[in-house]
């Protein structure tokens, strides 16, 4: 087979996507939005994108996954089914931040622009980072609470794109010229993309090591009842 065949899978948020792409190039996706649905629903629908794309599970040569941030849960699902995937059949793992694979939607922006990708976390919280156009990192990873200037310093340079679930929540916010604000939701076919960059290179993931990108410590509830899980 000519072209290479990677699988990518996103659950970093309620959206559980995934998509195949035979050398960088879209052939297949297939996405639920729904809450609670991913390990019930990720492997029939990694079996709707190989049938789609009349491939086998043997044919994969690379499995990309989003690494997160984003729902504890989610990403847990989806890494680990991304790293069984990889274990079964000894092939590679790619992983794609979150956030890049949310700004790479804008790949065809205006070059001038500045791409602020935000993922809803909680109250007026989101994770967020800023990207050029060109994909440039202009300002790392991390989680911070939105206010009305948070972002002044971008926005008095030019146009800013706001993309994310956690655009919404800026809009409210953030009221200047040139803000524009789009709340699309995390896809596969963005992973994929940047998944075929990336195995180009050969910028694999140890499989025995590698751990979804939490950024925020998961702090499990303990139960009032159980004296020994206080």
């Amino acid at each position: 087979m000519s072209q290479i065949p990677i699988l990518s899978i996103e659950t970093s948020t309620d959206v559980c996507s995934v998509a195949i792409h035979l050398s960088g190039e879209l052939k297949a996706c297939a996405e639920l939005n729904e809450k609670g649905v991913h390990s019930a629903k990720i492997m029939s629908l990694i079996e709707e994108v190989l049938r789609k794309a009349s491939l086998q599970i043997s044919d994969l040569k690379a499995v990309a996954v989003s690494e997160g941030p984003g729902s504890y849960t989610g990403l847990r699902i989806g890494v680990s089914t991304a790293k069984g995937l990889c274990f079964g059949l000894g092939i590679p793992l790619v992983a794609v931040n979150t956030l890049q694979g949310l700004a790479f939607q804008l790949n065809q922006a205006d070059k001038q622009a500045t791409i602020i990708a935000l993922l809803d976390a909680r109250r007026m919280e989101v994770y967020s980072q800023v990207f050029s156009a060109q994909g440039e990192i202009l300002r790392e990873l991390k989680a911070e609470v939105l206010d009305e200037l948070i972002y002044a310093g971008y926005l008095d340079q030019g146009l800013v794109y706001f993309i994310g679930d956690g655009a919404g929540k800026a809009s409210s916010l953030i009221q200047h010229q040139n803000a524009q604000f789009l709340e699309n939701q995390v896809s596969a076919n963005s992973v994929g993309e940047i998944a075929w960059l990336k195995y180009e290179k050969q910028e694999f993931e140890d499989l025995a090591y590698f751990v979804p990108n939490y950024l925020k410590e998961f702090k499990a509830l303990h139960s009032k009842k159980n004296p020994l899980l206080a």
